[in-house]
């Protein structure tokens, strides 16, 4: 039967994945650009911490989504597909595009000085927006050298929300 011959491979896109993680993203990410009909070129690099990727184009925004879920989205699948049969070190997979990421980090940054602020102004914890975990990762690192002020996560996706405390005398309970 031909048409079950062709279901495995059909499903992966029709072609087999490399298997260097590197390649894996890059082709994963390839063919999203392409089945979407967006007209972007791919880059990647990496180094010893992550494989970050670039869509660069006029009409990218359509990658990134409202609120960058669909970017998002796609960040987890290339993630999940760069080690999909691979066991041991992992690196952080990052997928951008037009520079969202570097804007919403500053965005975030702007966002955790501003919780900090309130925090110790009013003595008391404050919410951020709800955010994804990628997202609530960078704030959590942003604010973990700041000792007057604490942070954890509360509720569950997709309104899981980070709050930042003011510590009692600048220590970290």
């Amino acid at each position: 039967m031909e048409a079950s011959d062709d279901a495995a491979p059909a499903a992966n896109g029709g072609q087999e994945l490399p298997e260097d993680p590197v390649d894996r993203v890059r082709t994963v990410i390839e063919r999203v650009v392409e089945t979407m009909g967006v007209d972007g070129r791919v880059e990647v690099e990496e180094n010893e911490e992550e494989i970050r990727v670039y869509v660069h184009g006029d009409d990218v925004g359509l990658l990134i989504g409202k609120h960058g879920t669909t970017i998002d989205a796609l960040q987890h699948l290339a993630i999940r597909m760069a080690y999909a049969d691979q066991t041991g070190d992992r690196k952080a997979v990052v997928v951008d595009a037009a520079g969202y990421r570097e804007r919403r980090e500053a965005a975030l940054k702007r966002a955790a000085d501003q919780a900090v602020a309130d925090a110790l102004r009013y003595g008391r914890a404050v919410e951020l927006e709800p955010m994804g975990a990628y997202e609530r990762r960078t704030v959590h690192t942003y604010l973990r050298d700041r000792t007057e002020v604490q942070t954890h996560s509360e509720g569950d996706e997709p309104d899981r929300r980070l709050v930042v405390t003011p510590v009692q005398g600048g220590e970290q309970a």
